[in-house]
């Protein structure tokens, strides 16, 4: 695991596009293809939009595959839809191709619409139990959730490699999330936290023994690739080793 903690948002955000520009040229040439797991929120739209625009001559955008590492149950259309964000900030500027984004159906129930995906993926990489992501890109929640692993949630216990659908209390919605045993079969992951508010999660995740029902995004342990953290200063202020 590595840490990289940079002055600004905005340097935290430079490094994490130069990071996948390169993780992605290297999958496509290792296998014809750059599979990556987009995360949602608001954090990394200034990546997608920064890659759309400085970094859309440095990779083959033909040969990137997008998937969703989690989304909310809302239509394609809604503004709280992982899906929407990332098609105006990344995929249209880019015109990226129909075939080579593969977002979660939310028009059908939530249980059909993990199960769905789960088959998507599948089908994707060819095998029942062995996707391997090329990056998982994910941030975390101010209550050191990832994805949507929330604390104290069935998810947590789930040790399937698959998508699955679940009704987080705390925010009173349906979440489709990716278990962490698929997350963990990426090839690299970058976390990309940034702000005062995120410090204390950090630190948890970070320094804090192993309690993966309160510090969800401790899970995400790589069975065989690298997780590096992309912070800024001040997402990174509470830690005591830097």
């Amino acid at each position: 695991m590595a840490i990289r903690v940079f002055p600004s948002v905005e340097e935290s955000n430079k490094a994490l596009a130069d990071y996948f520009v390169e993780t992605g040229r290297q999958a496509i040439a290792a296998r014809g293809r750059f599979a990556v797991a987009l995360s949602g929120g608001s954090s990394p739209k200034k990546l997608f939009e920064l890659l759309a625009s400085d970094y859309r001559d440095q990779l083959e955008w033909e040969r990137v595959d997008f998937f969703w590492g989690d989304e909310r149950y809302v239509p394609h259309t809604d503004p709280q839809s992982n899906y929407l964000m990332a098609k105006k900030a990344l995929l249209d500027p880019l015109n990226i191709q129909p075939a080579h984004i593969f977002a979660v159906e939310t028009d059908l129930p939530p249980a059909e619409a993990a199960a769905a995906y789960t088959r998507t993926m599948q089908q994707y990489f060819g095998s029942q139990d062995s996707l391997p992501l090329d990056l998982d890109l994910l941030g975390l929640g101010d209550n050191a959730h990832t994805a949507s692993l929330f604390p104290h949630t069935s998810v947590l216990t789930n040790d399937t490699v698959s998508v699955q659908a679940l009704y987080i209390e705390e925010v009173q919605a349906n979440r489709i999330t990716m278990t962490a045993p698929l997350l963990n079969q990426a090839r690299a992951t970058a976390f990309l936290v940034y702000g005062e508010g995120k410090a204390e999660a950090v630190r948890q995740i970070l320094e804090e023994k192993r309690d993966v029902q309160q510090y969800p995004a401790q899970l995400i342990q790589p069975e065989n690739g690298n997780v590096t953290w992309f912070l800024d200063e001040a997402a990174a202020s509470k830690l005591t080793q830097k």
